[in-house]
């Protein structure tokens, strides 16, 4: 991914490395408490919109998390498994003046995913994020999974997206921030906490 004109070029990556991945006893022994924070840390970033939508902002954090919990469900040992885990999941931690999101689409029965993964198709293109300004950013969707997911007929349960923001607009992701799909079939949004607003613009900001 590209940095935003509000990174600086001397700005370190957040990328994750093989440094960052403990192997597996040692990661054993964090475990507990580290999926704890993580947990807290999810309930900060996750943001319902209507009923059918949750979209979750990733970070360095809750990827490293991710990819430790592949590693020791699939026993992931040696540094060319490992690499390939990263490869996948650091595109969606976000560079400074940039979000990314996972987004769900919570369909609890057979019924629902037979009405609405076709009556939703394109909902993945239509994600903006509002500023109080008015001006919105909308979600780009990250190409690595895109080709893999994305169908013109159905879209997918689970979509990657990026947003990438202007440093007028980082200064302006304060107060009065929605986050919105403009679908025809899924008009919906949801004004973010305090709370939400506060630990994204962790991600927005340069270190």
């Amino acid at each position: 991914m590209t940095n935003t004109a509000s990174a600086t070029t001397n700005q370190v990556s957040r990328k994750l490395t093989l440094a960052d991945i403990a192997d597996v006893r040692a990661y054993e022994r964090e475990r507990d408490s580290f999926r704890a924070e993580v947990i807290a840390l999810k309930a900060r970033r996750r943001v319902s919109v209507g009923t059918l939508v949750t979209f979750l902002f990733e970070n360095r954090a809750t990827m490293r998390f991710q990819i430790q919990e592949m590693a020791r469900v699939e026993k992931l040992v040696t540094d060319e498994a490992i690499q390939g885990e990263l490869d996948a999941y650091n595109p969606l931690i976000p560079e400074a003046g940039q979000l990314c999101a996972t987004m769900f689409i919570e369909l609890t029965s057979d019924d629902q995913v037979r009405e609405w993964l076709s009556k939703l198709a394109g909902v993945e293109h239509s994600v903006v994020v509002r500023l109080a300004d008015g001006s919105e950013v909308r979600g780009q969707l990250d190409a690595q999974h895109e080709s893999q997911l994305t169908r013109p007929d159905v879209t997918a349960a689970v979509h990657y997206l990026t947003f990438t923001f202007t440093p007028a607009q980082v200064d302006a992701f304060r107060e009065s921030v929605s986050l919105r799909t403009l679908h025809p079939n899924y008009t919906e949004h949801a004004v973010l906490t305090a709370d939400t607003i506060a630990e994204l613009r962790t991600d927005l900001v340069a270190d």
